[in-house]
């Protein structure tokens, strides 16, 4: 009998097997390739044509890129199949595309879903509750355009394609599918992450209104299918791509684990909750469609071209002269041909750096104007930049009395009175962490911006941070001695402690972008670098501040490239040499920002536009992909247009070549 039973060792070497497999499993459907198309209107009869046809496509066309699939291996996959390869009971097969079409028009059924059954495809049909409900004869406003309620899907036709199996309806929302009131100033935004603004009362909506709002909304559609359908949607398609931390989390409560967006992006099957999505729009022929599956998930070095802006120029007492100084703005940026922008998010009137108030709504601060937005949302859609928020780390100027005033960086011995250049808050302070993380997650709530640069605020030098607070750090977590001065007089100590303080300050900004993520899920970041952290191995240092530790935490850096306010005898020399040393670690270029300026603020004279623009020619001829300039004065035309245009702009080269 005794042979017969299993050994220990045995059971432990099958648990472990066992162990393998299910994580085999697991990866393999999580490297398996998957791609998830996005269509909306497939329409033939020319009499049926409407005016509004940005997203209509040919029926012929639909069939030339069914045909391609087929023919080059692509297997049609449900949401079932996601689900059983998320779960690891069996991966996708290779070449995996899920079909999905938007907004429930009439074409899906007369014209797509014949041809589902020919090439034996499945597809995702996303439909908005509203629009299914307007009478016959009546009109759905889709886009500002009024489409007539026949343009969509009759339920008797929804229930059909179900039944036949290659079509599981998704839902669009109830009634998301347009923009509501943004801010005072009439911006109109996507509904479902959107803050509600009420013109009457001056107030938005609050955070268990706007949930309350899009639970409600989700929970109407999601029961109108299931009355209709005898189904409940298991599908979100967020309208526009729109989405946030908190209504997927509304829609996996509802039971929606799977949510879609518009982001072309590489695919994961363990992260069903923000699906990206290929946009194939009326104007994408087989070419396109083609170019779009083979390159979707290569890596991209697209040029960043940066205007860093300050709104404390927008800002006006006077709304009219205010709206004269945006629109002269964006004429700006739009004829620079720049495709970023860092945009001040905070007040500085005095130009000291400090935080004294906001451009947009929040729990701590004054407002100088609820600006941010408005202009952010402005330069996205008239001139398409990728709008970065620029925030302080740690620079907000508190009064007095403010219960964190007294929450400073300080340093052993003291600084000599105003030689600090920055009033900081202490990184070492969880209740200053918490105020901070707080502004920048009401940012997020109330404005539209694709990334965060933080300013240079964030630094310490050898002689900081000496509260207590960060001296308990030192002694409990860092096990360095709770004296400056001890860890001074150590070289280990010494180098050590300067590492710990870089990577606390990049933790302290990770906590940030987490805040903010919550509202604005697919932000990127970059990080204000002293030029001097390059320049010298020891300057680490005298800022807390590393090159190796920027590029684990953010997407970009960007250098201070600034040889006036470094007092560099040969600026061009310099910048030939920074250039050089930032080269030297291999692919860092690729992620790093040169930030010229065009102001010398020790003499407060421009610099010549002519030399703005050389430099600019001189960081291209060294292998720099990314750069831009800071300050631009759009009022009085600083730098020139002229000048900088032909160098800085991604639109010219493309039009001299």
């Amino acid at each position: 009998m005794n042979k017969l039973k299993k050994r220990p060792e045995s059971l432990a070497f099958a648990h472990r097997c066992l162990v393998l497999l299910l994580l085999l499993l697991v990866t393999s459907a999580a490297n398996a390739e998957l791609i998830v198309l996005s269509y909306h209107e497939v329409d033939h009869a020319p009499e049926r044509r409407r005016d509004f046809e940005a997203m209509s496509m040919n029926t012929s066309e639909l069939a030339k890129q069914f045909s391609w699939l087929k023919e080059n291996g692509y297997v049609s996959v449900t949401i079932d199949d996601l689900l059983a390869a998320q779960r690891g009971k069996r991966p996708l097969p290779e070449k995996a595309v899920l079909l999905t079409f938007d907004d429930g028009y009439r074409g899906m059924y007369e014209q797509v879903f014949p041809l589902l059954k020919v090439f034996d495809f499945h597809a995702v049909v996303a439909v908005v509750g509203s629009w299914l409900e307007t009478p016959p004869g009546k009109t759905v406003l889709y886009g500002g355009e009024k489409v007539p309620r026949s343009h969509f899907l009759r339920w008797s036709e929804i229930r059909e394609m179900i039944r036949s199996g290659r079509v599981e309806i998704a839902s669009h929302s109830y009634d998301l599918h347009h923009g509501i009131l943004a801010n005072p100033q009439g911006n109109v935004q996507p509904a479902a992450v959107t803050r509600r603004y009420d013109p009457e009362t001056r107030r938005y909506e609050s955070d268990e209104r706007y949930r309350q709002r899009i639970r409600k909304d989700l929970l109407r559609n999601s029961a109108l299918i299931e009355r209709k359908t005898g189904f409940r949607p298991r599908v979100m398609v967020w309208p526009y791509g729109a989405y946030n931390r908190v209504t997927v989390e509304i829609a996996r409560q509802l039971g929606m684990p799977i949510t879609m967006s518009l982001a072309d992006e590489k695919m994961d099957i363990r992260h069903l909750g923000t699906l990206g999505r290929l946009l194939i729009g009326h104007d994408s022929n087989l070419e396109n469609l083609v170019w779009q599956i083979n390159n979707h998930n290569k890596p991209r070095i697209e040029p960043v071209r940066v205007m860093h802006l300050d709104l404390d120029y927008v800002y006006d007492p006077n709304p009219v002269q205010q709206e004269r100084n945006l629109d002269r703005l964006l004429d700006r940026v739009k004829a620079m041909g720049v495709n970023t922008v860092y945009l001040q998010a905070f007040a500085d009137p005095d130009g000291d750096g400090n935080t004294d108030a906001l451009y947009f709504p929040n729990r701590h601060l004054p407002v100088r104007a609820d600006l941010f937005n408005r202009v952010a949302w402005q330069l996205r859609t008239r001139t398409g930049v990728k709008v970065y928020a620029w925030l302080p780390v740690l620079a907000y100027d508190l009064p007095p009395d403010h219960p964190l005033a007294g929450t400073r960086v300080t340093a052993s011995p003291p600084h000599e009175p105003g030689a600090e250049s920055y009033r900081r808050l202490s990184p070492f302070s969880k209740r200053a962490l918490r105020f901070v993380g707080d502004i920048y997650e009401d940012l997020a709530k109330h404005a539209y911006f694709e990334g965060l640069i933080f300013h240079d605020d964030a630094y310490l030098d050898d002689y900081e941070d000496a509260g207590p607070a960060a001296l308990d750090v030192y002694r409990r977590q860092w096990n360095l001695p709770a004296e400056i001065e001890a860890i001074r007089t150590d070289p280990e100590l010494f180098r050590r402690w300067s590492r710990l303080k870089t990577k606390h300050l990049a933790r302290w900004t990770d906590a940030l972008t987490e805040r903010a993520l919550k509202y604005r899920p697919r932000l990127k970041t970059a990080r204000n670098m002293y030029a001097a952290v390059v320049m010298d191995p020891n300057s680490e240092t005298w800022f807390a501040q590393s090159m190796e530790v920027f590029l684990e935490h953010y997407d970009y850096t960007a250098v201070m490239a600034m040889p006036y306010m470094e007092r560099a005898e040969n600026p061009e020399a310099w910048l030939r040499k920074l250039v050089s040393r930032i080269a030297a670690i291999p692919g860092v270029l690729d992620r790093t920002v040169f930030e010229l300026q065009s102001v010398d603020w020790r003499s407060g004279k421009p610099i010549e536009s002519s030399t703005l623009a050389r430099q600019m020619r001189l960081l291209q001829k060294n292998g720099v992909i990314h750069f831009g300039y800071y300050p631009d004065d759009f009022i009085q035309g600083v730098p020139a247009l002229e000048s900088i245009r032909p160098v800085i702009s991604l639109k010219f080269s493309l039009e001299e070549k």
